[in-house]
């Protein structure tokens, strides 16, 4: 499939109902808890289809909001009464400079068109100081050499190559953790020793992990840009689905 198609955002909500994909989540859930670090008054976006994740660390934030890229589709979260998801171009994120305190990616770096110009809003949008955490498929991995899961599909990254992105892109790398360190089993024998062997890997394999998790920090020091007719576009961008209550609390 061309590196710029998104997941389908049924295929990704089918998946994490699955037994393999509940797994999954677990893992990575942990794997990001070594590196989370919790700010209670912070504002955190979570890019793709984060919200598996968001339901878990976003409880220790002030406000939370998933942003889902356009040619991936949404769905509402936490509920339909009370959606807090934006169908938006990743590209142009509909955020005011320095209004994100931190950003998740899950399920899209691998599929960004340009990954250094997706990186590059990014930067625009976190605050000083502000953490990116970044969860990709893991190129060395046997995770992104089978189509049954989301981490299959898109451009899977090495951690050399990850951070030489981040550090193109003006962001610090800070710190690194891996998961999915069992192979991808749909039969539910093999999957009950899914948490034996993702201890097990963490220790003795974690260069083919089937994800990679990097967090990173903006570098304050970088110059701002003179606006350009695509800046004035994205001032008068509103989301497809206007998150109830973010308009104002994350444009402050």
């Amino acid at each position: 499939m061309p590196l710029n198609m998104n997941a389908d955002i049924l295929e990704l909500r089918e998946f994490y109902a699955s037994r393999l994909g509940r797994a999954a989540e677990r893992a990575i859930t942990a794997a990001l808890a070594s590196l989370w670090r919790p700010i209670h008054e912070e504002r955190l976006v979570g890019i793709g289809y984060a919200v598996p994740f968001l339901e878990r660390f976003g409880q220790d934030c002030d406000r939370a909001i998933a942003l889902m890229p356009g040619g991936q589709g949404a769905i509402p979260w936490p509920s339909p009464q009370g959606s807090l998801t934006a169908l938006v171009d990743i590209e142009e994120l509909p955020f005011g400079d320095a209004s994100v305190d931190r950003i998740l990616l899950v399920h899209a770096l691998e599929f960004a068109e340009s990954p250094l110009e997706f990186l590059n809003e990014i930067w625009r949008v976190l605050a000083p100081g502000g953490h990116l955490v970044i969860v990709v498929p893991n190129r060395r991995g046997v995770w992104s050499r089978f189509e049954h899961t989301p981490f299959g599909s898109g451009r899977p990254w090495s951690r050399g190559q990850l951070v030489r992105l981040l550090r193109e892109a003006l962001f610090t790398p800070a710190a690194a953790s891996e998961a999915l360190h069992f192979a991808p089993f749909r039969r539910r024998s093999m999957l009950a020793l899914a948490p034996a062997l993702e201890r097990l890997g963490r220790r003795a394999w974690p260069l083919f992990s089937g994800v990679v998790i990097l967090e990173a920090t903006k570098q304050i020091y970088r110059g701002i840009p003179v606006a350009s007719e695509r800046r004035e576009r994205r001032r008068l961008m509103q989301p497809v689905l206007l998150p109830q209550g973010a308009g104002a609390g994350f444009g402050r």
